[in-house]
């Protein structure tokens, strides 16, 4: 399997063989292992890129030959973007946005809008990303889903608070993978438990839309996803574009989000008479060429497979655990066992090391690019590191340098096993020369 990755799916991406300078002033191929952040581009998406762009033109209302092919791909790529999650176009609408986090941001004024004291409650849960937790704050009674001691979500804990608020829920909402700890949460048995108390569920799938199958289901079913909402530069697609899908219905009954160009049918200085959904819902210019490599890099990763891209990824992480596990003083925030229902993420810290400079020691002496701190998901990673909210008080006022955190590895599919080799390598020279290193990168 590694043999045929590597003749074929490393190269399906740009930049693996860059060199960059080491602090010894050698030169040393970037490592990336930093892909929960940003993936980089697929070649095949920057070969479409400029393909197309020869056709780039405005969207809608145009009537030059060029403004007609680009406004044709334009409308024609939700087919293929509802495709691949298996959303139904005769009742959810695609809509454009500039990333997960607007998508998010969308659906909660635009539910605000149809808001009742009756249905005034929004549960969230403690392992959200921030984009999935602050846009609901100020506009709705918002709750958290509690965690277990491996940091999973307690299913028991939703039904429950489910019961408590007595059919006020308005909306379940969710990530579909954890950005810290990779943990894939059970996004259709959340999604029955939500129908069965009469509320609705969105799935934030920013970190698991490039890493396994998503199937929205049937309206017919009870396991049916109403939202969902993800974006493209964690796909291996740059230039900014993100999705929100969901009932047409919800989108058409409220006045969009963002008003301007191309939101209209008809205007006059005391009527607005609002376009349909989504041309409402997309306000201004629209990135064609952010649909362009979206679209491209869905059919790419078709093409590899995406039960084959799993398998792969997880070999990755249990590769990456078993050689960490001999690393003395590394603490894991996983179950390092258990390897199951996660996306390729290894969240840990050495002990006696700060997780900034650890971060930067492996970037300037290995050329391995890592995330360290928090992650955008504060609460979540506090929890996991055992802070408790008295702690948490006293670090209120202490400068960004000094708070809390830890260091994530996140696996792309054009990863490999000498990647993992390097950074062991790395990680053990460190654990094993603390002091020095230390007293070095002291400052930094």
């Amino acid at each position: 399997m590694q043999t045929k990755f590597l003749l074929n799916y490393r190269n399906y991406v740009l930049g693996v063989d860059t060199e960059i300078p080491l602090a010894n002033g050698e030169m040393a191929k970037a490592i990336n292992f930093d892909n929960a952040a940003t993936t980089p581009p697929f070649v095949s998406v920057m070969e479409e890129m400029n393909n197309f762009s020869k056709w780039y033109s405005s969207i809608h209302r145009g009537t030059g030959f060029k403004s007609q092919v680009s406004s044709k791909f334009y409308d024609s790529s939700r087919e293929k973007i509802a495709d691949f999650v298996h959303a139904d176009l005769e009742k959810d609408v695609v809509i454009y946005t500039k990333n997960t986090t607007e998508s998010i941001n969308m659906l909660a004024n635009i539910l605000s809008k149809n808001k009742t004291n009756h249905k005034n409650v929004i549960l969230s849960t403690d392992m959200e990303h921030h984009s999935n937790d602050l846009p609901w704050r100020e506009k709705f009674v918002v709750d958290y889903v509690s965690m277990d001691m491996d940091g999973r979500i307690k299913l028991n804990d939703l039904k429950e608070k489910l019961r408590k608020y007595k059919g006020k829920v308005r909306l379940v909402t969710v990530t579909g993978a954890s950005n810290v700890t990779g943990y894939k949460n059970p996004i259709h048995e959340i999604a029955k438990i939500a129908h069965e108390n009469d509320a609705e569920i969105l799935v934030d799938a920013a970190q698991l839309i490039s890493h396994g199958k998503i199937d929205m289901q049937s309206y017919d079913t009870i396991y049916h996803i109403d939202y969902l909402a993800f974006s493209a530069h964690k796909m291996y697609a740059p230039f900014g574009i993100g999705v929100l899908i969901g009932p047409k219905k919800i989108f058409n009954e409220s006045s969009p989000d963002f008003q301007g160009g191309g939101t209209i049918e008809l205007v006059t200085h005391d009527y607005i008479k609002w376009a349909d959904t989504p041309d409402k819902n997309e306000a201004g210019t629209p990135n064609i060429m952010g649909v362009v490599a979206l679209v491209e890099s869905i059919k790419t990763l078709e093409s590899i497979g995406m039960s084959y891209l799993e398998k792969y990824e997880s070999n990755l992480v249990d590769y990456a655990l078993l050689q960490m596990k001999r690393i003395p003083g590394i603490k894991f925030y996983i179950n390092p066992v258990n390897n199951i229902d996660r996306v390729s993420i290894i969240p840990f810290n050495i002990e006696g090391i700060d997780h900034f400079m650890l971060a930067n020691i492996l970037s300037k002496e290995a050329g391995i690019a890592v995330r360290n701190g928090c992650f955008c998901a504060q609460p979540y990673v506090q929890r996991l590191l055992n802070i408790s909210p008295k702690e948490m008080e006293a670090r209120k006022k202490e400068p960004k340098s000094s708070h809390p955190g830890m260091v994530r590895l996140s696996f792309g599919l054009y990863n490999t096993y000498n990647e993992i080799d390097i950074l062991a390598r790395a990680l053990s020279h460190i654990a094993y020369n603390k002091k020095a290193y230390i007293d070095k990168y002291s400052g930094f």
